[in-house]
């Protein structure tokens, strides 16, 4: 009797001992910390209409960017405002959140000049609008995904990401694994009194994408090139990652994000096996035992390769949504704890910007070849793990995550 007494309390011991970290996630002090951080953050820009970009390792401070056409993250900053008011609930939060959207809206009335549209108006725009039901917000969050419909190629299938690079590197129709995440916009705006055929676009693209832009084992290339002509699929390389048939794990996680929202959309079971894929090898090339990726899972000096934080906010967001979003309750809880364990680790003191930094998170990884923003804190990374933390809190609250971006 004594022997199954100590066998059974061994068991109770071991199981608590390796229970996922999960159960003690504390949602509510995370927020609290971004809360201290933006208001750090705040402070530091002062009266300067600039946006906050980047901290590299050896500095403290925010490298501050203009706003422009060309700044690609200029949506992150306003978009970290307005989760942050959807937190906190307080207006002093939604002034400064107004103020920085208001100050794009130059970028609102261009020509299209490349994907990143999306990041920067819906980020900004659609969190605003989202929050408030500002109907000049609305109109600009149409307006925008009208422009960035106009870079889609119907040959092709794609949307036309970087137009800019067409001639330099003789890529005619160049699509971006970054691209997917910028559909929601034209999903949204379908919905949202937006024309129709949007939605045949963003859905078109992101077939292309699946048909093309992956390498068999669910791992994707940076960059689809395509002929313009014929349409037809002339190759896949890196911009961003270490080589053209590595696993850069920021692209990975655009692309877990973006085929989970498409299945959102469409609610087509082939977007949600998918996503289950690029997911599945992801999660299968972490490091054992942890949840922040390295750089590129290929690169060769791992262990000691730069980490990308940015990547593992975006997988934890996205996971999340998955969860609850799956038809198969194993992989569901699956998700689920991944996300969970993802958002431990970004907030150990590890990963955070605590006292010395304003900055929720350190050590990402923007652009490694050209030597740019390497273990630095990134605005994006910051824009998604508050992203997640909200979808977490509402998760806990048997909300779904992305419920306020139904039609309005």
């Amino acid at each position: 009797m004594k022997n199954v007494i100590w066998g059974l309390a061994f068991i109770i011991i071991f199981s608590a001992c390796n229970r996922k970290q999960t159960e003690a996630f504390e949602v509510d002090k995370h927020l609290a910390y971004c809360d201290k951080q933006v208001h750090r953050t705040l402070t530091e820009l002062g009266n300067r209409k600039m946006m906050p970009r980047n901290i590299p390792d050896s500095l403290t401070h925010w490298k501050l960017v203009p706003i422009g056409i060309g700044e690609w993250t200029a949506g992150f900053w306003p978009g970290i405002l307005w989760y942050n008011y959807e937190s906190t609930e307080n207006m002093n939060n939604a002034d400064a959140a107004t103020f920085y959207t208001d100050l794009l809206e130059p970028l609102t009335v261009l020509p299209p000049y490349d994907h990143d549209l999306g990041f920067q108006i819906f980020c900004s725009y659609g969190n605003a609008y989202r929050l408030t039901g500002n109907e000049k917000y609305k109109q600009i969050v149409l307006n925008a995904a009208d422009t960035l419909a106009l870079l889609f190629n119907p040959k092709v299938g794609t949307i036309l990401s970087w137009p800019r690079e067409v001639e330099p590197n003789n890529w005619p129709h160049n699509t971006i694994m970054d691209n997917m995440i910028n559909l929601e916009m034209l999903y949204w705006a379908a919905k949202n009194g937006g024309d129709k055929k949007l939605y045949d676009i963003a859905t078109k693209h992101a077939e292309t994408t699946m048909k093309h832009h992956f390498r068999e084992d669910g791992g994707n290339y940076h960059v689809a090139v395509y002929d313009t002509i014929t349409g037809d699929f002339i190759k896949g390389v890196t911009h961003q990652g270490y080589a053209d048939s590595t696993l850069w794990a920021r692209g990975q996680a655009w692309a877990i994000y973006g085929y989970t929202m498409v299945y959102r959309e469409t609610q087509d079971k082939t977007f949600l096996r998918f996503a289950e894929k690029v997911t599945d090898l992801y999660l299968s090339r972490l490091p054992k035992d942890e949840y922040v990726p390295f750089w590129d899972f290929d690169a060769p000096n791992i262990p000691n390769e730069p980490r990308d934080a940015s990547a593992a906010a975006i997988v934890a967001s996205a996971l999340l949504e998955l969860s609850q979003l799956e038809d198969n309750k194993e992989k569901a809880k699956e998700y689920k704890t991944a996300a969970i364990n993802m958002l431990v680790e970004l907030s150990s003191d590890k990963y955070q910007g605590g006292d010395c930094k304003p900055s929720f998170l350190l050590h990402s990884t923007g652009h490694w070849p050209k030597g740019s923003e390497v273990d630095a804190a990134i605005n994006y990374a910051d824009y998604y793990y508050i992203e997640a933390l909200v979808r977490y809190k509402k998760l806990i609250s048997g909300i779904k995550v992305t419920e306020n971006f139904k039609d309005a």
